[in-house]
Order: structure tokens, then sequence, then C-alpha cells
């Protein structure tokens, strides 16, 4: 499956619309992985717990948009914008969105 930021694909022409995809994910942190972030800010330098958190989210994201664009009958998904927001009370869960347009390409 063909997976771009842009409206088309170089070199193949798009047969047929299949319709607007996601893909959502929600992730939160628990304890251990907010501590240690934690100390990076405090002691500066960079948070390889929260990076890998949001490398995997954007995957996960990324990964259920490709299912649900094959459930369409899509071999491609064109247009992608991945969106990142913090949710709950303390700003302690990560939503991941991937959207984009489904499309057979010839």
């Amino acid at each position: 499956m063909i997976v771009t930021t842009t409206p088309s694909i170089e070199g193949r022409k798009i047969a047929e619309y299949k319709g607007i995809v996601f893909g959502e994910v929600i992730s939160g942190v628990n304890f251990i992985k907010d501590f240690t972030a934690g100390l990076s800010n405090f002691f500066g330098g960079r948070s390889a717990t929260y990076e890998e958190e949001l490398m995997q989210a954007r995957a996960n994201a990324l990964a259920e948009l490709q299912q649900r664009a094959e459930a369409l009958g899509a071999n491609a998904v064109v247009g992608v914008d991945v969106d990142y927001e913090v949710l709950g009370a303390n700003n302690g869960m990560l939503m991941v969105t991937a959207s984009g347009t489904a499309v057979v390409v010839e």
C-alpha cells in the first residue's frame, strides 16, 4: 500500500476514490514513564520515554489508517495528515490521528 502526504502519486493515475479514512490512537503514560520523563525535564535533555511513546502511537495510527483503506478496497492513501493532541486532566494522554483519502491507483 502506498501512503503519501501528497494529493497524487507521481506516475500513477487515481482510478477511484474510496473515501476518507482515519487511524486514531490514544496512549497514556504510566507513573514510571512520567517520572523518568520528569527527570529529563528537570535535568535537561531529550525524553527517550516520551519519544518512544510518540513513535509507537504514530506507527499504530498509520497502520490503522492502512487497514481501514484496505477494507474499502483501496491500494493507496493520499493526502495523509498526522495530528497530535494531549488530553486528560493533567495532559497525561497522547492522541495521534492520521487521516487521508483512500484511493485505487493504476
